[in-house]
């Protein structure tokens, strides 16, 4: 089966077909190979070499628009690991960013489809956070972090906050 196929098969409103065939092979443990497993297949083919597990469970409607739409505003359209945002070139992979929600506890860790379980993320952080990644840092420890940096990157992390928020205003 090709990508076009999964992606025409999953229909038009599921955006993130590729994320779903990552979770039946990584979650649930669907015995799907690719090109990266076994060399006849081409870049984009995939093959099921067994049924269904036993225990497959059925995939519970996703993260509404409305639900996704809040998130990414409350994130300000930009990547919480890494802090690119949608156009900017992605530099481990040279392409431009697009956005995703990714669960800060995961699914199969017990976290929920809610707000306050959802973050934006880059594809790349996406990707790479899976189900390993610690919860959302607090103030105190990210301000800890910039006091023991030194002044260039200090400077790197105000001209980041300066171009996302704008200059600071005086309380007064």
């Amino acid at each position: 089966m090709t990508s076009i196929e999964i992606r025409n098969a999953a229909g038009t409103s599921v955006s993130e077909w590729a994320r779903r065939v990552r979770e039946l092979r990584e979650i649930e443990g669907w015995k799907i190979v690719t090109h990266n497993d076994v060399t006849y297949l081409k870049p984009g083919q995939y093959m099921l070499t067994e049924g269904p597990p036993e225990n497959a469970i059925r995939f519970e409607r996703g993260i509404s628009a409305k639900l996704r739409a809040e998130v990414l505003d409350r994130n300000g359209f930009t990547c919480q690991m890494c802090g690119l945002t949608p156009g900017d070139i992605d530099p481990a992979t040279g392409r431009k960013v697009r956005l995703h929600l990714g669960h800060i506890k995961d699914k199969s860790l017990g976290g929920k489809i809610e707000l306050s379980n959802l973050r934006a993320l880059c594809s790349t952080c996406n990707q790479g956070a899976k189900n390993i990644t610690a919860e959302k840092p607090t103030s105190i420890w990210l301000l800890s972090q910039v006091r023991r940096a030194g002044q260039e990157e200090q400077r790197a992390v105000l001209n980041w906050l300066t171009k996302k928020f704008g200059t600071a205003k005086e309380d007064g």
